[in-house]
């Protein structure tokens, strides 16, 4: 579906961004609730759950790639409090993000 790709691409380029469904659903000229409706049912998920999980992913790709903090980490997915960070982190992959990269990263002290 065009609308609902261009919608995914937006996320994958801008996580930062403080997106909403209103947001996303103008930026591809859909009313909300179509917008929703249609992304959930090609996706699988409501785009704000889409978005929050790919911010994460991308996250934890920095956290093991990357010499970045976990504050900078967290601005550069869009959050803006690394405490709310860490938090959706946790509950994403089981574990603080610091742990995470310590375990992703074998060259780092522990």
């Amino acid at each position: 579906d065009p609308q609902i790709g261009a919608a995914l691409g937006l996320i994958h380029r801008e996580p930062q961004r403080n997106w909403s469904v209103s947001a996303l659903a103008h930026e591809v000229a859909m009313s909300r609730s179509l917008f929703a409706s249609k992304f959930n049912a090609l996706v699988g998920a409501p785009p704000l759950t889409y978005l929050t999980r790919w911010r994460l992913w991308q996250a934890a790709r920095l956290l093991a790639e990357k010499q970045l903090s976990v504050g900078e980490t967290a601005l550069h997915v869009g959050y803006e409090s690394e405490a709310a960070f860490s938090k959706a982190f946790k509950r994403q992959f089981g574990q603080p993000p610091l742990t995470y990269r310590r375990a992703n990263q074998p060259g780092l002290p522990t």
